[in-house]
């Protein structure tokens, strides 16, 4: 179940969690002075950005005036605190990661698979477009009008691009091309369906995170926008018949008539109706 805990003001913290993407959890606080923590730390891993104003982030022994921009980074056990800079307003978006679902990721990226969570050396950077990737990926998780396929592809996108910005590794390339078709064939085969990103990866016999890396890179779209395509492709040929829209949205695979309605206008500049004509 998709939720997010409704605030009783502006002020109020906001939670999102997906029981389809149990790994993850989102937070956001629109005005900082309102909430003061103690030194504290956690088992998961978090990454946060400042979205306005300024605060003092302590992170184990050092302190840091913090601001727009910046992203903070959390290890599992790290102690740290965030707050306000004498009642100045600011306000931040978190992410809260499993540290095992982080770990495998590593794993899959060319980490040693017999050491456990590699830690970041980085405790906050001014990254702008690792800043603009983590607000884009907390809209993507909040927007109840996508799919988990496409908001689990942009969790492991981000966390891929984290890695390799801030605690690269040496990547093992192998040759992707024929199992990255055996990933498209299956989405073509099944592209009707509510598709699992493990599903693609077990079809294919490839990680997540180099799916999702090398698939875009092959057919120059990820696998969800790739999904989406042959959604429309197959939604043409259902219209060519003179079929409703409306059964045609579901017999595509969209959650809705709506749904349907936007995305085949961003691929064919058409309406379904006046497609169908």
């Amino acid at each position: 179940m998709k939720h997010a805990i409704a605030k009783d003001a502006d002020k109020a913290p906001r939670f999102w969690r997906d029981n389809a993407l149990p790994f993850i959890e989102a937070r956001s606080i629109a005005d900082g002075r309102e909430v003061c923590y103690a030194r504290h730390s956690h088992e998961h891993f978090s990454i946060g950005a400042i979205t306005a104003g300024r605060s003092t982030y302590i992170h184990e022994q050092a302190a840091f005036e913090v601001g727009t921009g910046t992203v903070v980074l959390m290890n599992p056990g790290d102690v740290h605190a965030c707050n306000p800079i004498d009642d100045q307003p600011w306000s931040y978006r978190m992410l809260y990661v499993d540290t095992p679902w982080l770990t495998h990721l590593q794993h899959q990226l060319g980490f040693s698979k017999e050491l456990d969570f590699r830690r970041f050396s980085t405790t906050h950077c001014d990254h702008a477009e690792l800043f603009s990737e983590l607000n884009r990926l907390y809209d993507i998780l909040l927007d109840e009008q996508l799919e988990t396929l496409q908001k689990h592809s942009a969790a492991i996108a981000f966390f891929t691009d984290v890695q390799l910005k801030l605690n690269p590794a040496e990547l093992t390339v192998r040759e992707p091309n024929l199992k990255l078709e055996r990933a498209a064939d299956y989405i073509r085969d099944n592209c009707t369906q509510s598709l699992k990103l493990e599903d693609i990866c077990d079809a294919a016999e490839l990680s997540a995170s180099y799916l999702i890396r090398a698939f875009k890179q092959h057919y120059g779209m990820t696998p969800h926008a790739f999904l989406v395509n042959r959604r429309i492709q197959f939604a043409r040929s259902q219209l060519r018949r003179g079929k409703l829209i409306a059964d045609v949205a579901l017999e595509a695979g969209f959650s809705d008539q709506a749904h349907f309605q936007r995305a085949f206008k961003q691929h064919l500049a058409a309406t379904p109706g006046q497609y169908r004509g």
